[in-house]
């Protein structure tokens, strides 16, 4: 379907022709429709599918041709999972509204509250942000959400996954569903959590589907490579760094502390190598970011802080150093390349640490998975088997025991009935229980 099959204003078409876009994919021509029509939405996609114009067009033309509910309170408000995220699509957005006399804000957590506080004293049409900083304008009584007519939530999965529900509820109630349209986008529909948000959040939505999460993307080729160790690894990231010229590359890592140490290897190696990771301060990622995005970097070293979100269309090489614990997330990564029609390469090592992510995420992709395998760099390692299942203890006949001289003997009575206790549990006693772990609600978990 081309753009201008569809019902949008004149001006956001001519935008549109300016930049190039003519061809909507799916989810546009599919969600567009219906967004303009005022209907709520929830709808998922494969990442790279084109989703933010999906929300960002009916948005900016919802602001364009009608009047506002309040003069004062922002007409939009756009939450994301990351900071990166956000920032996306305020650029996205900028440009939409760039020769409009339309006004759009940042509210992000990590960054000046009181510049935040000027920004929408200036009564922005837009916001975009982050849920844990735009919570706390709310709290602060800096912003106010009486007159929104559009909440939109990106990524909404993973805002529940950084343990943001409390303040997408608060957000919730600061601004009457009644009044407002609502659209939520998600990597996957299947979700109690986000189902629980669905029902209080919006109003008998329209649900779109484009494809799986878990299909196999025909524009990535995708290969695992069995490692025994870590040294062995970065032998293996040595290989497919230099196997051919890649464009960009992005190395993803389990650690913050690997980030730093591989991409000091790659620069030893005479690499234009840069680190990314959630401690650094917003300021120093932001500069990470722009000078990879303007290549001036060669390859980004980086934890999952990266794998959403980021459209970076010269990535042409993703490698798995370390495979992330949930199979979604390994989707995400997998998805920084082969973007916009491109081809693209990601590369996966698999070593006894990562065994039982390289499961998860077998069993959750719909393709065959095997490894392959580099000529003088095989590895001695072959993978897990499945622990053996315990067998259960045989139980005798009542008075049979006593006709057993043997059964029962000994001071320790480690007859042959005996069954030895589970390592880390007492006999009779229930396995121990792990603490839940806790979730920080605030500004570091929007990574």
């Amino acid at each position: 379907m081309q753009f201008s099959d569809l019902p949008l204003d004149h001006r956001l078409g001519k935008a549109l022709e300016i930049k190039g876009f003519t061809e909507a994919t799916e989810i546009q021509a599919q969600a567009i429709p219906y967004a303009l029509m005022g209907k709520d939405l929830i709808a998922s996609s494969k990442t790279g599918s084109g989703k933010t114009l999906a929300f960002l067009l009916p948005a900016v033309q919802r602001v364009l041709t009608k009047q506002p509910l309040s003069r004062k309170d922002p007409r939009v408000l756009i939450l994301a999972p990351t900071r990166e995220l956000a920032k996306q699509v305020f650029f996205q957005l900028k440009w939409l509204i760039a020769k409009h006399q339309l006004k759009a804000a940042l509210i992000l957590g990590g960054e000046n509250f009181n510049d935040q506080v000027k920004a929408l004293r200036h009564y922005p049409q837009f916001v975009v942000g982050t849920a844990g900083r735009i919570a706390d304008h709310l709290a602060g009584k800096s912003l106010y959400l009486n007159g929104l007519e559009m909440l939109i939530m990106d990524e909404a999965d993973r805002m529940l996954d950084l343990g943001f529900t409390e303040q997408l509820k608060q957000i919730n109630a600061a601004a009457d569903h009644r009044k407002r349209q609502s659209m939520m986008f998600s990597a996957t529909l299947d979700n109690a959590a986000l189902h629980y948000l669905t029902q209080s959040m919006l109003k008998a939505p329209h649900r779109i589907s484009i494809g799986i999460s878990s299909a196999e993307h025909k524009d990535i080729q995708q290969r695992f490579f069995l490692a025994d160790n870590v040294t062995h690894k970065e032998r293996l990231l040595a290989h497919m760094i230099n196997e051919k010229d890649h464009r960009q590359v992005i190395v993803f890592t389990a650690t913050r502390a690997d980030t730093e140490r591989l991409s000091s290897l790659l620069k030893e190696q005479g690499l234009y190598s840069i680190a990314l990771s959630g401690d650094l301060s917003q300021g120093q990622r932001n500069n990470i970011m722009s000078e990879f995005g303007r290549g001036q970097q060669h390859i980004l070293v980086t934890t999952d802080i990266a794998s959403r979100g980021l459209d970076l269309l010269n990535v042409s090489l993703v490698v798995n150093f370390d495979l992330p614990k949930l199979a979604d997330e390994y989707v995400h990564r997998v998805g920084r390349t082969g973007r916009a029609g491109n081809k693209g390469e990601a590369v996966s090592f698999v070593g006894p640490k990562d065994w039982a992510s390289y499961l998860s995420i077998k069993s959750f992709l719909q393709q065959e998975v095997s490894f392959n395998e580099i000529e003088g760099l095989e590895a001695k390692f072959k993978g897990l088997r499945p622990p053996k299942k315990a067998k259960a203890p045989v139980k005798k006949a009542p008075g049979k025991a006593a006709n057993n001289s043997k059964a029962g003997s000994g001071a320790n009575n480690q007859g042959p009935d005996r069954v030895k206790p589970m390592q880390g549990t007492e006999v009779g006693d229930r396995p121990m229980k792990r603490k839940p772990r806790q979730v920080i609600q605030d500004d570091d978990n929007e990574e």
